[in-house]
This record gives structure tokens, sequence and C-alpha cells, in this order.
């Protein structure tokens, strides 16, 4: 059966695709986003871990015939599928236990083609099932949530306290779409004031950080911080409500910058359903494997000004951030956000359909669009 025939390797084909033209995209050091500090290396991360999801997905539907996705909304695996992986991963010794050796499968399956003159498929299956879980054991996926890494550690000159860029990502069991969180946060606690910062009021180098570290570099709030992040990641909440609530749970932590990256929609032609205009002219496209295109907008909200903290007598205030959003923007104010971009990824023949149906300037509006072409992304058309 062909890849255009048969939906399922339609769909993992096309999603490797695009998902290894945006690591292309983030990779690349003339990327706008390399403007962002740290922005598009983290986020490669995190693309690396779905296209380590995707081939153990793949590889599951040699022994598992079920496998949804969301298709007529986001594009992406319902997470159903997601919870199936990590509880998969957390199990592959126990059950790798209870099959055979990989060459001992192969020496029964040749042995049962010479006795019984038929395929053995319930010994195919099983090799199958192995080397599925070898690769989930030994994979680093995308789970439902992965835990806080600080990436980087600096100081504010004006305010005397370290900074720390913070990066963590979710799989939205609601909207089904992957979401990664990067976020900047100053850290007044006194004992990392002292440690880190030294009389000039720059990082002391005496100090060794082997980033990146798992977790907040604060290792009295590391374990709060991942229970605040874990649920604190909803696609449902905005960045500024993540920002304020952070703000306002943690006395020493003031976040300046909150970033997120939603993933997706992912619209694949023959396969996905959820816009009738991007169906129908992907659906032209000469090459089922270039009928694809993937989207994804990034969210930034910062802090405009901190309100000083307060201590009397009986009582005392933290400080607290002032976020600034983006009320002359319509879209900008309903997102929660000081700024957004939305971009978009298609392959070259995919864009040159939609253009020559005319609908490219309809579906293109608002966003920034990256072609792919011969293995590079061309951006800016």
């Amino acid at each position: 059966m062909s890849a255009a025939a048969d939906p399922a390797a339609l769909y993992f084909g096309t999603m490797a695709a695009a998902l290894r033209g945006l690591e292309i995209f983030m990779r690349d050091d003339r990327s706008p986003l390399y403007r962002r500090e740290m922005v598009a290396k983290v986020a490669a991360e995190y693309i690396a871990r779905l296209e380590k999801s995707f081939a153990c997905w793949r590889n599951r539907l040699g022994f598992m015939e079920s496998f949804r996705i969301s298709r007529a909304e986001s594009g992406f695996p319902v997470f159903q599928n997601v919870l199936e992986l990590e509880n998969d991963r957390r199990q592959a010794e126990q059950r790798l236990a209870g099959i055979p050796e990989a060459d001992d499968l192969r020496a029964e399956m040749a042995d049962f083609i010479l006795r019984h003159k038929e395929f053995p498929a319930a010994l195919q299956r099983s090799m199958a099932e192995r080397l599925y879980l070898e690769d989930v054991k030994d994979g680093v996926v995308f789970g439902p949530f992965i835990l806080a890494q600080t990436a980087k550690v600096s100081v504010n000159s004006k305010t005397m306290r370290p900074v720390y860029l913070v990066h963590w990502a979710t799989f939205d069991g609601t909207a089904n779409l992957p979401l990664i969180y990067m976020a900047t946060v100053e850290d007044s606690s006194e004992a990392m004031v002292r440690q880190l910062v030294d009389d000039s009021g720059k990082l002391n180098d005496k100090v060794e950080i082997p980033l990146p570290v798992d977790g907040l570099l604060n290792p009295q709030l590391a374990h709060r911080f991942d229970d605040f992040t874990e649920r604190n990641s909803a696609y449902t909440l905005s960045p500024v409500t993540i920002a304020s609530n952070l703000d306002k749970d943690f006395e020493t932590l003031h976040p300046k910058q909150l970033r997120r990256i939603v993933l997706g929609p992912f619209y694949s032609a023959g396969v996905t359903e959820h816009n009738s205009a991007v169906a129908d002219t992907l659906s032209r496209v000469r090459k089922a494997e270039d009928a694809w295109l993937l989207t994804w907008t990034l969210q930034e909200v910062f802090s405009k000004a901190e309100v000083p903290g307060r201590k009397g007598l009986f009582s005392s205030e933290k400080a607290t951030q002032e976020f600034h959003i983006e009320t002359d923007d319509l879209e900008a104010a309903r997102q929660g956000v000081s700024s957004y971009e939305k971009h978009a990824l298609i392959p070259h023949e995919a864009y040159q359909a939609l253009y020559a149906a005319g609908e490219a300037d309809r579906i293109f509006s608002g966003y920034k669009v990256h072609i792919l072409s011969k293995g590079h992304v061309i951006s800016d058309v």
C-alpha cells in the first residue's frame, strides 16, 4: 500500500517532514527567532523530543492498531497517545523482560516460515513491540509534562539580583497542542544573591554552574516551582495570567518575561479536516508528502515596571510586576500578551498551489511565512 493510500503512513510522513523543517528553521542562526536570545535553541530541543515521539508512535502501529489524532482541531495526536507513550516508557524494562531477544525472535520467525509456509504475524508483532520498547526506553520523548530546566544565569546590575532563564513544556490535554514555555525570572532570595552576585554586581565567577541545571537554580524553591509550572501551563491560561500567578505565588521570584510557543495547528491533505480552504487547496498538490502546512504562535508578555515592596511593623507587601498588555491590538489583548507572532511553515510546492489558487494572501494574512525547499527554509516571502 502506498503512503498516499495509507492515511497513517501519510500522516506520519508529513508530520516528520514538518518537524524536520521546523527544526532546520530553529537551528538556522539566520532565523528571526535568533534575535531573541536562546528562544530558537530551546525550542529546537523540544522539537527533537516531538520527532522522537512521532517515530515511536509510528513503530507502535506495528503491534497496536489504535492511534487517534485531533483531525478537526489541532492536527496533533490526542492526549491519550501521549499518556500511553509515557506509560510505555516507564514500563519498558519490565515488559522487555517478558519478550524474547531480537535474535531469538528472528530465528523463530525463520523457522516458522520454513515449517508453516506462511508469515508469522504473532512473532512479527512481538518483534515490533520489542523494537518499539527499546526505542521508547532509550529515547527522550515529549511527555505530558516536561519539568523545568535553568538554561542561563546572569545578573541584573540595576537590581543586583540573579536572573534565570528557565524553560519547560507540556502537551495540553484539552487542546491537544504541544506548548513550550520560557521565563526570565529574577531571584531576590538573600542566599542566592549572596552566592551568585559579586561585589561589582556581576555573576560570581567562582561559583561553578553546570548548565543546563534540572529545575529552578534556587534549590529552596525548585520543588515549589515544578509544582507551580505543572499547575499553571494549560493552554486556556493566558501568558499574563501565568506570569501574574508566578509573581503572586513566590515572594522572592520576580518574572520579567514569559514566552509561550504554541505548536500547531497542523494540516495534512487527506488526513486533517479543520480548514476547508486549506484542505481543498492542499489536496491539489501533486505529491501527497508535500501537501501539509504547520503553524505556530509565539506569545510574549513582559514586565514594564516593578512596584517596590513595603515592609512595615505589622504587615509587609512583596515587590510586584506591572505587565504590559498591548491594548491597541485587540488580538494581543484577547491573548493576554504584550506581543505575538504567527508563523507558518509550508513546502514550496504546496505554497505554489495556494498561490496559484489565489488563496495565499487570505490564508497567510497576519502570518510570517517560511517555505521549505530542498532542505532549506526561506523566510520573509
